[in-house]
């Protein structure tokens, strides 16, 4: 049986073990709960400044229920919850952060394995990425989406629909008190984003990985059966503590090139692209921006669901969900089906028999919602190190494009601008906006999806080509290339994009090119200077640490593992 590292404290018959026992009897746990019980850590992300997460405290007693069943001793711990909605600057900001909180806390604490609770979009990496340093046992379990929003007799997605209303308002084709009644019917009920965004993506990315149970990414959250699977997931980490099947041994290669395949195949968010490059790297697998073109970019679109379609998360469970699309991948020899998950299977025999109830939901690779719709990624003099762009969400004739830059130098310069009805913008233009990559705004905000002009919208113009450092919510859309790497603020070639400079997008060859002579800019680069660093906090060792959105943005010492050894005792 597997030495529990639980008992280097409390297995202890001395006056550490005395003050370890005695000091958590202050909560009524009885002597023998210390007796070679498998301590079980829930992680949780609760808070009601992220709405998405606000549930969590009810899903953490279901988990424990299993985690008793089963014979362990679960005792739930808080880390730092990063609420998408309501954080600034912005919650990627402080998803390293929120990582030593999950990791630091792990390997202080007598636990022998660990559940992670995790819902809105940052949540879900920081915990993967703390626990991952780790590598103790662990699971995942996801909070669930919300029930579809619904307005005026239709479907309403978070985020996505939020986008689209709010430039009908600036067109002047949606009035502004109808747009404030679709408040309360987007978000209706607990959990989080119910489009395909970051949040729904990185829930399947959990479930592609092996991480979870089957079934995790698509159950709502006030479905009865996501409660169920709390309960199986407090049972099976207890298992899995026996076994001693760590989270090194679930995150694979073959497990990451499932997930960015699973990605593809779902529509899923740009995102994903850091935050799995990021996971990956604390665990030692080799995973690079060019692997999710070489990969996902030629797999077709199956699953039919907001932003790219018109379902929502409740329709992508009651037709199948993820466990469907898994299968469609392993029967078209595009999935690892051995990959290792955490119920002790593998991924092929977790989804060998998932059924399809509605096909217009979830597609197959034979009649598929779209063709070669994975994430694409670009280089060039203006991306030296790689962008991405999202094919399934662009517009077809804007994937390849020659037009004039028309430049923003910050987010603030973008919002005091672009409804001047003065802006010499026309819909050819291509849209730049600077310094809002991981160290220049700092935390690479989702602001690369910048609205369009109010008075190209009043035209009908819906789209128009789009490029940034930054990164965009998952629920967004639109021909927006993201994640330019080396970024405006640590000197890249965005830095030095003038208005007026031409600008060339082909996707099918991979490029994104600014038209301007070496010379001229050699001559820019030594007219450009670094912003200045800030003199104290987080937000300093932020910017000296993180590395660029291609590395998966994650702090450079962060980068890599510890392991679970117990911490030193000093008593």
């Amino acid at each position: 049986m597997t030495k529990l590292r639980s008992q280097s404290w409390f297995g202890r018959q001395d006056r550490e073990g005395f003050m370890y026992r005695s000091w958590m009897k202050n909560q009524g746990w009885p002597h023998d709960l210390f007796d070679g019980r498998p301590v079980i850590g829930i992680c949780n992300t609760w808070s009601e400044f992220t709405p998405c997460n606000a549930h969590f405290r009810e899903l953490a007693e279901f988990v424990k229920r299993g985690v008793w069943e089963a014979g362990g001793f679960p005792l739930e711990f808080p880390v730092m919850s990063l609420g998408e909605t309501q954080l600034r600057p912005t919650a990627m900001f402080f998803r390293n952060l929120a990582s030593m909180d999950v990791e630091e806390s792990i390997r202080g604490n007598p636990m022998d394995g660990v559940v992670l609770l995790m819902g809105c979009d940052k949540t879900t990496p920081s915990l993967l990425m703390g626990a991952a340093s780790c590598d103790l046992p662990t699971i995942g379990l996801s909070g669930g989406p919300m029930l579809s929003g619904k307005f005026q007799g239709r479907d309403l997605g978070s985020g996505t629909g939020l986008w689209q209303m709010s430039e009908q308002v600036r067109a002047g084709a949606m009035p502004v008190e109808e747009f404030f009644q679709a408040e309360s019917c987007m978000h209706r009920s607990k959990g989080h984003c119910m489009t395909m965004g970051t949040a729904s993506t990185m829930a399947s990315m959990v479930e592609a990985l092996g991480m979870s149970l089957p079934g995790n990414a698509a159950i709502p959250a006030v479905d009865a059966r996501r409660s169920t699977l709390a309960q199986l997931t407090g049972r099976r980490i207890v298992e899995m503590v026996h076994e001693d099947l760590r989270i090194s041994r679930i995150l694979t290669r073959q497990a990451f090139e499932n997930a960015i395949r699973a990605n593809a195949t779902i529509g899923g968010s740009t995102n994903a692209v850091i935050h799995l490059i990021a996971i990956a790297g604390r665990v030692g697998v080799p995973l690079a921006l060019d692997d999710f073109d070489r990969l996902g970019s030629t797999l077709p679109c199956l699953v039919n669901i907001q932003p790219s379609g018109k379902y929502l998360m409740e329709d992508f469970y009651y037709a199948g969900g993820l466990p469907r699309v898994l299968r469609e991948l392993g029967e078209a020899g595009a999935l690892h089906r051995d990959a290792l998950t955490v119920n002790g299977k593998s991924i092929g025999e977790n989804v060998a028999e998932a059924p399809c109830w509605n096909p217009d939901v979830v597609h197959t690779f034979a009649s598929p919602f779209k063709s070669n719709a994975g994430i694409a990624v670009l280089h060039g003099n203006l991306a030296p190190d790689g962008a991405v762009i999202k094919p399934s969400a662009a517009s077809p004739q804007l994937l390849q494009h020659t037009g004039r830059a028309v430049v923003f130098e910050s987010i603030e310069e973008f919002h005091s601008r672009i409804n001047d009805e003065a802006l010499d913008v026309d819909e050819s233009c291509v849209l730049v906006l600077k310094n809002c990559g991981p160290r220049g705004y700092p935390g690479m905000a989702e602001v690369g999806n910048m609205p369009l002009p109010p008075k190209l919208l009043r035209k009908g113009i819906t789209d128009m080509v789009r490029i940034s450092d930054a990164r965009m919510s998952g629920t967004a859309y639109g021909t927006v290339v993201l994640h330019a790497s080396p970024e405006a603020a640590a000197g890249g070639t965005l830095a030095l994009v003038r208005s007026g400079d031409t600008i060339t997008l082909d996707v099918a060859r991979r490029l994104v090119q600014l038209e301007v002579d070496d010379a001229t800019l050699a001559a820019r680069r030594a007219q450009w200077k670094p912003p200045a660093l800030p003199e104290r906090g987080w937000q300093r060792l932020y910017i000296q640490h993180v590395q660029q959105a291609h590395l998966g943005a994650d702090l450079d010492f962060l980068v890599g593992h510890s392991g679970s050894r117990v911490a030193r005792d000093s008593h």
